[in-house]
């Protein structure tokens, strides 16, 4: 796990509240990227534990937006 003052911490952070939201919801990979208009290849980059995959500002509300959920529940540290 990256350390919280490392740059990629808030991508680790997103990813995995991503993922975790998205589960709990009961949506696929499919689902979302199609809400979000890129490919179920991006989201697995941005879920995986092996490859840490950048993204912008905006794919960030985009996520928030397919979840259906605040923005902030994406930077949450649980």
């Amino acid at each position: 796990m990256f350390k919280t003052d490392d740059e990629n911490y808030v991508y680790l952070l997103v990813s995995k509240n991503f993922k975790r939201i998205r589960k709990a919801k009961g949506l696929t990979k499919e689902e979302v990227a199609k809400a979000m208009g890129c490919t179920k290849a991006f989201l697995g980059n941005i879920e995986s534990e092996n490859y840490h995959q950048t993204f912008s500002i905006p794919t960030v509300v985009k996520m928030a937006s397919a979840l259906k959920v605040d923005i902030s529940e994406l930077f949450e540290e649980l």
